[in-house]
């Protein structure tokens, strides 16, 4: 591939590896001044992100890009139709749970409100993260 820097470098390359913030990786560099009458190769080199002006990329590669992104789309899609499909068997396969969760997460009943639930300490099952009840008046 090929990045062009907002400064007017060039680098042409093998992609190794990039991140979210475009930061790049390349091997096997050939990197060329703003100019155009300097060349340097270099076995390795990493470019930040924010100092790229564009990247131009093989039409093959961008086709492979595509073609990976539909396979895994339709391994996505066998999946979540094989889970749909057998979701009554795989509840009655699962072991009995006492209580029921809330919106918190919190289960209620006689196991409810212990830490590994994501619950309080103590005996407030079902509570989530409110208070205890106080009553109708304020306590100072």
């Amino acid at each position: 591939m090929l990045v062009e820097l907002k400064n007017g470098e060039t680098y042409n390359g093998h992609l190794v590896s990039c991140d979210s913030w475009m930061n790049i990786n390349l091997r096997d560099v050939i990197c060329t001044s703003k100019d155009g009458d300097r060349f340097w190769r270099m076995p390795e080199c990493y470019i930040r992100g924010s100092t790229i002006k564009y990247l131009r990329i093989p039409d093959e590669v961008i086709d492979m890009v595509k073609e990976d992104a539909q396979a895994k789309s339709r391994n996505r899609a066998e999946m979540n139709k094989n889970r749909g499909g057998n979701s009554s068997q795989n509840q009655n396969q699962r072991a009995p749970r006492s209580g029921n969760r809330n919106n918190f997460g919190v289960r209620s009943g006689p196991s409810g409100g212990g830490l590994g639930n994501g619950g309080m300490r103590g005996g407030n099952a079902g509570q989530g993260n409110r208070p205890p009840p106080q009553g109708n008046k304020l306590r100072k």
